[in-house]
């Protein structure tokens, strides 16, 4: 009986030491296999003619080329920016020689400040792109608050081109009222930075409201239409924004689009610095909040 189990014992255990060598030759067969296949892929890697990529394909916001108005005329073309662009890589604008400037968005009303304008200024300046200030016209709010809003963000210092003033909205006053604060405002304007601002608004607004009433400063006029716009009263326009759906390498999503009419140019529009001491709140101490102002 005793040698019936030992007999039986044994036998088991060589065929559990059997199964075993198999599994190792299995995996030994399947190791040798698989660094040959990898031996060989190594190779044909190695051996087989690459296709060229495009640098720009690896750009998450690279547009591939449209037939653009930059593309079509001679004329000089530029672009405006705030906080809706979000981030902007300016490496790629500033090799973009078709975009000779670019209007930041800077302030809006009493307290708003478009929380982008710090970065913006300073990579487009390092880029090498000609750089301008806008303010967002708030017409019920004051003007000595909306002008010292703005000078906190638009140091004479940091300016290429003359400030502009965007004006899109009534504020659901009366036509009269509305001219009166506006003027008000743009003489604020001029007085403090030495030199009438550009005045942004759409062709309708305008004829609706402006003609006759700001014939002493330059306009950028909106118009989305492949014609150039033409004013009722024939007012000269120096700035045309063709497009707000352009497209542009460095930035995500659409961007306004603008250039000049005529014979006009950037000299038109350039900032003339004075040797004066600047008011404005220091960098420093915009950076750090203390201005009490709400970012946009």
């Amino acid at each position: 009986m005793l040698l019936a189990i030992f007999v039986g014992d044994a036998y088991a255990q060589r065929s559990r030491h059997k199964a075993r060598s198999r599994q190792k030759t299995v995996r030994t067969v399947k190791r040798a296999k698989h660094k040959s296949h990898k031996r060989t892929a190594r190779y044909r890697s190695k051996t087989r003619k690459r296709t060229p990529v495009d640098p720009t394909l690896r750009d998450p916001f690279y547009v591939p080329s449209e037939l653009q108005c930059e593309d079509t005329c001679s004329h000089v073309h530029g672009i405006d920016l705030s906080h809706y662009q979000g981030q902007v890589f300016w490496e790629h604008v500033g090799q973009n020689t078709k975009m000779s400037y670019v209007y930041l968005k800077a302030t809006e009303g009493g307290d708003r400040i478009d929380d982008r304008y710090e970065r913006n200024i300073q990579l487009a300046h390092r880029h090498g792109i000609k750089v301008g200030s806008y303010h967002f016209f708030r017409p019920k709010t004051s003007a000595i608050e909306q002008l010292r809003n703005f000078k906190m963000q638009c140091r004479p210092s940091e300016q290429d081109l003359i400030p502009m003033i965007d004006i899109e909205t009534t504020g659901g006053l009366p036509s009269a009222e509305f001219c009166d604060s506006l003027i008000k405002f743009l003489g604020m304007v001029e007085k403090e930075y030495h030199q009438p601002p550009l005045l942004y608004t759409f062709r309708n607004f305008y004829n609706w409201h402006l003609q006759g009433k700001v014939n002493d400063y330059k306009l950028m006029i909106a118009m989305y239409q492949p014609e150039e716009p033409v004013l009722e009263d024939g007012r000269d326009i120096t700035m045309w924004q063709y497009t707000s759906k352009g497209r542009l390498k460095g930035i995500s999503g659409y961007v306004d689009k603008s250039r000049f009419m005529g014979n006009h140019g950037l000299k038109e529009i350039r900032f003339r610095h004075f040797h004066l001491v600047e008011t404005a709140t220091p960098q420093y101490e915009r950076a750090s909040g203390q201005t009490k102002q709400r970012s946009l």
